[in-house]
């Protein structure tokens, strides 16, 4: 999935996509016309591309995540083709922070302190390696899916954790801003009346009635 981001004040008018991470001393760039391409110099993988002077292209407007419309989408890559390439993107603007349902916990084998999770967030059930003490099966949490942008500016991407995959995390009110709500250590445990799914805005405005 791509995410985009818009900084006029920091950047100017560049909107940056990224569809994963990548090692800036392995990053190849490919610049034509408006649009820079950046690739994994060794997989020639698309990671990231920046398209220049592009806000009245695309009605841009704030700053920060950019949530991409069907036709901005459509707007995109008619610029990445007319520029001469034939990389394309894709939209996805589902929820990425979500209610969890904790249905598996088992210690992870290479670590004393890692817990590796089978956690159903309504759709599908995701494996998360989690490191919180009071992780448990039968609790409810919130799950930050795979594309999350975290409060700190982090993106949560697949990956591992001691070679174990783990696909997202399973987020404190630390974590995500709302010690307002409570100010614990540990993931936040939820009320049982939520169900898997169920997007954070919609939790969080459950805990301020």
């Amino acid at each position: 999935m791509w995410l985009a981001f818009y900084n006029p004040q920091a950047l100017g008018d560049v909107l940056l996509l990224t569809v994963g991470p990548l090692d800036r001393d392995k990053a190849q760039v490919e610049s034509k016309g408006q649009v820079t391409l950046i690739r994994d110099e060794e997989s020639q993988i698309v990671k990231a591309i920046n398209l220049f002077n592009v806000a009245e292209d695309l009605n841009l407007e704030g700053q920060g995540q950019v949530n991409l419309s069907d036709d901005q989408v459509v707007k995109i890559n008619d610029l990445i083709q007319a520029a001469g390439f034939d990389t394309q993107i894709e939209s996805d603007n589902s929820p990425k922070f979500v209610v969890g349902y904790v249905e598996e916990c088992r210690p992870h084998e290479d670590s004393d302190h890692l817990s590796v999770t089978q956690t159903n967030v309504g759709d599908e059930s995701l494996q998360i390696v989690c490191g919180a003490a009071n992780i448990d099966q039968g609790l409810k949490v919130i799950v930050a899916k795979p594309g999350a942008v975290m409060p700190s500016g982090k993106i949560i991407w697949p990956g591992q954790l001691r070679n174990v995959d783990s696909m997202g995390m399973i987020c404190s009110t630390r974590e995500l801003g709302l010690t307002q709500i409570e100010d614990l250590p540990g993931i936040w445990e939820l009320d049982d009346s939520f169900e898997p799914g169920t997007p954070l805005d919609q939790v969080v405005a459950a805990y301020q009635k």
